[in-house]
């Protein structure tokens, strides 16, 4: 008997005034002891829903409809509400998705940790003491930091502290939902090879991730989800060398080396289908390069080699046959030559005081914007990369140096110059869904911009919105103008917000992070559209990233942004095969590879 046993298990979503929605289709599963086993899919494939009932932690219109979940032998799905509360936390734990929501604002870390041993144990201060500290040790953070508040620590510091809080009452079972989701890379890899250091101690994990990059590098095995049910189930060396579903085989392909000569991407086509209008037979089948009259009907997961899959063509030909798993792809084809000046920073410093502290997150940057180019600005977080948009889009100005936009010193602008400018400039968001209001539809989002910078009216604006939801992929036009927010995947309002931006009919477009909070698959689509645009459109774009693979694959050039100073900058393609500055190479190194070496504690 294994640690962990699921058997069949169902999951059903009971929306208001809506149909009943299956949110996990009869997932089976097992986990031995002191195994590290990674969960993977795109949005709404039911990896999250998966974790929360195994946790029994579902929102209140959620259940577990069917099946069986056993810990240790015993029925885990009939234990009432006291014993429960007494065995979670100390034989299985969770972390959440984002840190900052699993951490109280308004307490110091240290006072949340004492909480929760106080809740299941009765050690003295003095030992709550010492396995706080202890714990602070194992994440390598400094103990000094546990009389800090959550909002003083960084956003890698913050998820250490929610591994560390999993972990205080030594679990044998850790649950972990998008860990690393929102971490730049560097951070994201220091926190993947400590946390397989950590696993050392005994406990297992199971690891929830849209990256199946980041999985690869530290799991044992993988079980890949798509449409609430696992279609594949196999070991990383397996999965690696011999996939086994044409959606892990798209998956994989979605990865490359940024120092590759030639760079190629390929990406899956089309959007996973929704919950609640699944497609007859296999749900992949709409996206798949391989489908055949056979999938009509959906494959159950059976057992192939050493894993398990559910595709009809690979358990015909005990293989997955060789072809391309996706059609779609973005391939890099920079500029050549000088390009003209559009906007020029010189010797630009902007300094921010906290309490009696002050943080330089500029410091005497030099940078040219060439007409037509994509620049990439690259760094980790609090690097000044944002920072630097601001400045550029005059959102703020900087305490010294200068920003000239053609013939304007922009710092200077105020009132309506200001307002041409910003109109001229526009911004793409990192989350669309923060970026857009959920009351209004995608036709009045972008109908604003069109009536306030370029004064069009009536049927002029509409064919303008048409045309624009067309440019971004959002076609036909009619089927997205009165969809909401919520309406909308996550690569659907991304491209809502690049279209209000280009409603202006800017110059430049500053992209902050635009794909970082996409799934994989999404990703590569989401770059391609920017460049078809850019060059069809023929506006300039600062690319604001802390991926590499990304910036080679979209710029023209990739500038290096570390500690508010610039360290390195060049052609996209020559500084990615041959980079100058040890920092440039620690954040190739941190890019999430399948094919490389994996990450190990020690």
């Amino acid at each position: 008997m294994g640690l962990l046993q699921v058997q069949d298990l169902e999951v059903t979503y009971h929306p208001p005034r809506q149909a009943p929605v299956t949110g996990v289709r009869g997932v089976s599963l097992g986990l031995e002891a002191g195994e590290f086993v990674g969960v993977v899919g795109e949005s709404g494939s039911g990896k999250s829903t998966l974790i929360y009932a195994l946790a029994r932690l579902l929102p209140p219109r959620a259940e577990i409809s069917r099946g069986r979940v056993l810990w240790k032998g015993v029925d885990w799905l009939a234990l009432p509400p006291e014993e429960l509360r007494r065995r979670r936390w100390q034989e299985l734990s969770l972390v959440l998705q984002s840190s900052m929501n699993s951490l109280n604002p308004v307490l110091p870390v240290y006072e949340q940790f004492r909480d929760a041993i106080l809740a299941h144990t009765h050690l003295s201060e003095a030992e709550i003491e010492r396995r706080v500290e202890e714990l602070f040790q194992l994440i390598k953070v400094d103990p000094r930091f546990r009389r800090a508040y959550p909002h003083e620590l960084s956003g890698g510091m913050k998820q250490r502290v929610a591994i560390a809080m999993a972990l205080v009452l030594k679990p044998e079972l850790v649950l972990m939902d998008e860990p690393t989701t929102g971490l730049d890379v560097v951070v994201q890899r220091e926190l993947l090879r400590d946390l397989r250091e950590l696993q050392q101690q005994g406990f297992s994990v199971l690891f929830v991730s849209h990256d199946l990059g980041t999985v690869l590098e530290v799991a044992d095995r993988v079980l890949v989800m798509y449409a609430g049910r696992i279609v594949e189930d196999g070991t990383v060396k397996e999965l690696l060398e011999h996939p086994l579903h044409p959606y892990t085989r798209a998956l994989l392909d979605c990865y490359a080396d940024p120092a590759s000569e030639r760079l190629r991407i390929t990406y899956i086509p089309g959007q996973p289908p929704s919950p609640s209008s699944l497609p007859p037979g296999c749900p992949f089948a709409p996206r798949c390069p391989l489908v055949e009259e056979v999938c009509q009907q959906e494959p159950e997961l059976s057992p192939m080699a050493a894993g398990r899959v559910a595709c009809w063509v690979t358990q015909r030909e005990h293989r997955l046959p060789l072809q391309e798993s996706g059609a779609a792809y973005v391939e890099a084809h920079p500029l050549e030559g000088q390009g003209e000046p559009l906007l020029h920073l010189e010797e630009v410093s902007k300094t921010y005081r906290r309490g009696a502290r002050k943080v330089q997150a500029l410091d005497r940057v030099s940078l040219t914007l060439k007409e037509g180019w994509v620049t990439a600005l690259v760094g980790e977080s609090g690097s000044g990369k944002s920072t630097l948009a601001r400045l550029i889009t005059a959102v703020e100005v900087p305490d010294s140096g200068s920003i000239r936009f053609s013939s304007l010193e922009v710092p200077k602008l105020r009132g309506k110059a200001l307002r041409a400018y910003r109109g001229q400039v526009q911004l793409v968001f990192q989350d669309p869904f923060a970026a857009l209001n959920p009351v209004h539809t995608v036709l009045y989002t972008l109908l604003r911009p069109l009536i306030n910078h370029r004064h069009l009216r009536g049927r002029q604006a509409l064919e303008e919105v048409e045309a624009l939801l067309e440019q971004v992929g959002l076609t036909p036009p009619q089927l997205f103008a009165h969809k909401r927010t919520h309406e909308l995947s996550g690569g659907q309002a991304q491209r809502v917000v690049i279209a209000r931006a280009l409603a202006a009919g800017p110059r430049l477009l500053v992209a902050d992070e635009p794909v970082s909070m996409l799934d994989v698959s999404i990703r590569a689509g989401i770059l391609k559209l920017l460049d078809d645009l850019r060059r069809s459109r023929r506006f300039s774009l600062l690319y604001i990233t802390h991926d590499l693979l990304s910036a080679r694959l979209l710029a023209d050039e990739i500038v290096v942004l570390h500690h508010g100073r610039i360290v390195e900058q060049g052609p996209a393609q020559e500084l990615a095969r041959r980079p100058k500055d040890p920092y440039t190479q620690k954040l190739l190194d941190s890019i999430p590879n399948p094919r490389r070496s994996r990450v190990s504690g020690g």
